[in-house]
């Protein structure tokens, strides 16, 4: 061992190995360290975010856990897995207990994580909700695909606890409104077989002939008392029955995967009773409403049918005396026809075309045209003469009135009167202003005209 303040020798940098300082295997070493982290740490709960999950195809988890500054690869075996109730996924926050190691073959530190919880809601609320999501992305919960119920059942199917109080109450409200048959498939509606057995009496029921409608359900309870209907096999066994299927789980504020997936949701037993069939009493009244349409229409198409079947008479017989007319007149026209083409016939029409073209002949002779134009001149003649006599006398009568008309206009007319026409040279006067004292003028009367000369002047008020 080298004295203080001495350097060192190659000895001291890279001692051999003795009998107390031998060196550690690879797995000694990983192994030890294991034993350290286990006494030391032990089983933990530690908290993280899922990133880079992978499945395996034996089963076995793979993912890492983080946190704002961290992550740890991390492992969680077939066996454990397969106890876990919800569906682990990437982005999820989780608790996780296990224990810290060193993979031997590796040398990677990593968690192996026995249980894992949700760390914000619990591992049955996050199971539901995954399972949700699940059924709702394949079109388990879609309305077009929800069948109506049939207005009246022939037989109603009831998938539930004989022994429980729900049966019953559905039995009461088929029978108070309209009592029909009803199969009861006994089955557990609680426990882990309880989803087995539901999605059993379903698919038994959707066989048996006559079952128009299914009723499935229980009366209340814990969420878990209902968790039986928030299984997959019971959603997929409602959603593959051939028959509409009404859910009745518990009460009104409990929801269900079967209610999602069902046609109809009742609130309660009783209110699935009341919905598989109708009030006795709205169906005969119902029925009496439809007898009365029923009549009424039926009436009114033995009316339309007796129109129809008087139109059609009228337009077969119309048909008829139409078919009659056209045979006869086509009868009428052969015989016609034949009369035509007899030998008798055709002399008698020979003859009759001679004594015209003889006629025609005879008129066309130059001495029967020469008569005929010379009565065809005098007549133009006389209508020339008439015309001529008639234009004169008209023309004389409107010579006579123009000449009277002329005569009232003329100015004579008004001198025969006792008036006088004054004149100042070529200038009729009409008003003294015109002429001075002194002034010549002549005054034209009705006979013969006299000189004059203005003396005084005296103009008058208009």
């Amino acid at each position: 061992m080298a004295q203080a303040g001495e350097s060192p020798g190659p000895a001291a940098a890279q001692p051999r190995p003795g009998t107390r300082e031998r060196p550690l295997r690879v797995g000694q070493l990983l192994h030890g360290a294991n034993r350290v982290l286990d006494r030391q740490i032990g089983t933990i709960w530690i908290e993280g975010e899922v990133e880079s999950l992978v499945r395996a195809s034996s089963g076995h988890l793979y993912f890492a856990l983080k946190d704002a500054r961290s992550q740890i690869r991390a492992v969680m075996w077939r066996s454990d897995a397969a106890r876990l109730k919800f569906r682990l996924e990437d982005g999820l926050s989780v608790r996780c207990r296990g224990r810290v190691a060193i993979y031997d073959r590796d040398g990677k530190f990593q968690f192996y994580a026995q249980v894992i919880e949700p760390a914000g809601l619990g591992a049955d609320a996050l199971a539901f909700e995954q399972l949700k999501a699940k059924l709702a992305a394949a079109g388990l919960f879609a309305a077009e695909r929800k069948r109506p119920l049939p207005l009246l059942p022939r037989r109603i199917g009831v998938v539930t606890s004989k022994s429980g109080a729900a049966v019953r109450d559905i039995i009461r409200a088929v029978q108070r409104r309209f009592p029909v048959p009803i199969l009861i498939a006994d089955a557990r509606v609680q426990g882990p077989s309880a989803p087995a057995a539901v999605a059993r009496a379903i698919a038994a029921l959707c066989r048996c002939p006559g079952v128009d409608v299914i009723i499935v359900g229980r009366g209340g309870g814990s969420a878990g008392d209902l968790a039986a209907f928030n299984d997959e096999r019971v959603v997929r066994a409602v959603v593959a029955c051939t028959v509409p299927v009404i859910s009745a789980v518990g009460h009104e504020i409990d929801l269900s995967l079967t209610d999602l997936a069902a046609d109809r949701r009742a609130a309660t037993p009783t209110m699935a009773g009341e919905m598989a069939v109708p009030v006795l009493a709205d169906m005969a009244r119902r029925l009496a409403g439809e007898e009365r349409r029923l009549r009424r229409e039926l009436d009114h198409r033995l009316r339309v049918a007796r129109q129809d079947l008087d139109h059609l008479d009228e337009r077969m017989k119309g048909r008829v005396s139409g078919a009659v007319a056209q045979r006869r007149r086509r009868l009428g026209d052969a015989q016609h026809r034949l009369e035509t083409l007899h030998p008798r016939r055709r002399v008698m029409a020979d003859r009759a075309r001679l004594a015209e073209l003889h006629l025609r002949l005879d008129k066309l002779h130059p001495r029967k045209r020469l008569l005929a134009d010379r009565a065809r001149l005098a007549e133009l003649s006389a209508r020339a003469t008439d015309i001529v006599r008639r234009r004169v006398q008209d023309g004389a009568r409107r010579f006579g009135g123009l000449g009277g008309r002329l005569d009232a206009l003329s100015p004579l007319r008004v001198l025969e009167r006792g008036y006088a026409l004054a004149r100042a040279g070529d200038a009729v006067v009409t008003s003294a202003d015109q002429v001075a004292p002194g002034d010549a003028l002549t005054v034209r009367l009705r006979r013969g005209q006299l000189g004059c000369r203005v003396e005084t002047v005296e103009p008058g008020n208009e």
